[in-house]
């Protein structure tokens, strides 16, 4: 074969590109601005409980955990210090409760630990009372506001709560301005 030197350096440059685009690519990693993937398994099996999928999708298939994740570098900065130590501690209540980790239990289990720590039962030794319940309310509340709210926020995927409330989707284009008239 006759190549040229161009050539040769051509091919071998789109070669080598590709082979490092290619291992850039984590295609199968879903990779977290904020969260570990350890915190981020916590937060998805927390919203699941709040918006498990039934015959309609949930919080999971919605991608809530992306709208938390984005906004905690974002619009929720200052919330960044309680997510993580009080992911923390649901885990070490976890422990200390059942053994395992919060997102390893059932479905059941984790039903009943967020029912305790809505009222602030959990154990006090591990976790206050009253972040319990502050917490699981901002739980909730980043949950509803990831699976109703607009998807250019990095929840709702696809829109899918408006299609299962039988919304049409608004349709937004830049902003609204109206001048007194």
């Amino acid at each position: 074969m006759n190549l040229s030197r161009r050539s040769f350096i051509r091919t071998g440059s789109i070669a080598l590109g590709g082979t490092f685009f290619a291992v850039s690519c984590k295609i199968d990693a879903p990779g977290y601005y904020f969260f570990t993937d350890e915190e981020a398994k916590t937060v998805i099996a927390l919203c699941e409980q709040i918006i498990p999928a039934d015959r309609d999708p949930g919080a999971t298939d919605a991608g809530v955990i992306h709208y938390i994740d984005n906004q905690l570098v974002k619009r929720f900065k200052k919330h960044q210090q309680f997510y993580r130590n009080n992911l923390l501690l649901v885990n070490a209540s976890s422990e200390q409760l059942h053994g395992s980790l919060f997102h390893t239990l059932g479905f059941d289990q984790q039903y009943e630990f967020m029912k305790k720590m809505q009222n602030g039962g959990l154990p006090a030794v591990t976790f206050n009372p009253n972040d319990q319940k502050a917490f699981f309310n901002m739980i909730l509340e980043h949950s509803m506001q990831g699976f109703y709210g607009a998807a250019r926020h990095g929840g709702n995927k696809d829109y899918m709560s408006y299609r299962m409330l039988g919304l049409e989707y608004p349709l937004v284009i830049g902003q609204n301005r109206y001048m007194d008239v």
